[in-house]
């Protein structure tokens, strides 16, 4: 059976990024490898064994466009109300906590926030199937 073990982004400043990604959601880098042309880092934390591989191209100076075809990234936390005022602390503009709900019950509470390159990061409540 496959295991999803990253997800990668293309970023146009290395540093910031990590500074994000660590600040949000304390991924430390596990392992960065410079090629000619690029770098890969690999971000993760101990809660759990998937990476955010970033792709930082050298000499790019134009931020990446997403196109129509990129969603979200997702992450649980176990009190989004929490994260969210800690993440407004921090400056880094969350869009406000919602609420989704079918059959007249709760399926999510969730928040918004964009990395320095627009990617969008789901911030979810641990509850249901979000686990």
């Amino acid at each position: 059976m496959a295991k999803a073990i990253h997800t990668m982004i293309r970023v146009l400043d290395e540093r910031r990024s990590v500074d994000f990604y660590r600040n949000a959601f304390g991924l430390t880098i596990a392992d960065r490898y410079p090629f000619d042309g690029f770098t890969l880092v690999y971000l993760r934390n101990p809660e759990a064994d998937f990476e955010i591989e970033l792709t930082i191209n050298h000499g790019r100076a134009e931020p990446y466009t997403h196109g129509d075809g990129y969603g979200h990234l997702a992450v649980v936390v176990g009190d989004v109300e929490a994260e969210h005022r800690r993440f407004t602390g921090l400056g880094l503009n969350p869009n406000p906590v919602k609420e989704f709900h079918r059959d007249g019950a709760l399926m999510a509470k969730f928040f918004f926030v964009q990395d320095p390159d627009g990617y969008k990061i789901e911030v979810l409540q641990k509850h249901g199937r979000y686990r």
